[in-house]
């Protein structure tokens, strides 16, 4: 499958809050590194992530394909979070996929982006969640 399309699913299973279509896109071993749930195996990740979200809507802005065969591939988009509580949060991000041997698979994650805006609303909502 070509990387862009691996991508595009990967974006479309975070849309539509479907935590099996996104952990058939990683390998069982996976790990997420987030700025607000920090290391993570991405089962767990998703689970809570999913569990602290009423919506999600991203917007791709670009895709980073590797040079030289590299094992990783970047996205850059705008995810518009509604949190479970209800309030939304709107931010860019870079997700960092690093890709299994065979470039079918992510095998790691990593997200980067300026918590600072919303970190007082996710806590907010994760204690009115009991999360």
């Amino acid at each position: 499958m070509p990387l862009a399309d691996l991508c595009k699913r990967y974006l479309a299973a975070l849309n539509d809050g479907d935590l099996d279509a996104v952990l058939a896109l990683f390998t069982p071993d996976a790990g997420v590194v987030s700025p607000l749930y920090g290391v993570k195996p991405a089962t767990q990740f998703y689970r809570e992530l999913f569990a602290d979200t009423s919506r999600s809507q991203t917007r791709l802005l670009n895709v980073f394909l590797p040079q030289d065969n590299a094992p990783s591939v970047a996205l850059h988009f705008r995810y518009d979070w509604t949190l479970a509580n209800g309030q939304p949060v709107s931010f860019e991000c870079v997700d960092v996929f690093e890709l299994d041997t065979a470039r079918t698979h992510f095998s790691k994650l990593t997200i980067i982006y300026d918590t600072a805006p919303l970190r007082a609303d996710f806590a907010a909502s994760r204690a009115a969640s009991g999360n």
